[in-house]
């Protein structure tokens, strides 16, 4: 009984930490991506894993900064321009200020998207 017991306790905690530990390797492999400026195989790997910038950003931090922000602070323009397109501009608005501080670039694209 104590047997049967414990084995499931295992199991249930294998399965409850298994999650967690997926989500953060995704986290890794975007932010990953972002500071490479490697837009071609972010997108992949988004399509791969059925994800959506606009549906991960809020719950993603690179470095403790935003995607945007992580992607300014490492010269990533291009792939900083990718998530600039998929973002709604109510998600970028509130981002210009810190942007301006790490890429005037960015920033101006980030106001075009807004206007």
């Amino acid at each position: 009984m104590k047997k049967i017991i414990l084995l499931s306790a295992l199991l249930t905690t294998g399965y409850f930490i298994a999650p967690t530990a997926k989500a953060d390797n995704i986290s890794l492999r975007i932010c990953e991506y972002v500071q490479a400026n490697d837009k071609n195989r972010l997108r992949s790997y988004l399509k791969q894993n059925k994800l959506k910038i606009r549906n991960i950003y809020t719950g993603l931090l690179c470095n403790g900064d935003t995607l945007l922000i992580f992607a300014a602070k490492a010269n990533a323009l291009e792939v900083g321009e990718f998530i600039i397109g998929k973002l709604p501009s109510k998600k970028v608005s509130p981002e210009i200020d810190n942007l301006a501080k790490h890429s005037a670039h960015l920033a101006e694209e980030a106001r075009e998207r807004v206007n």
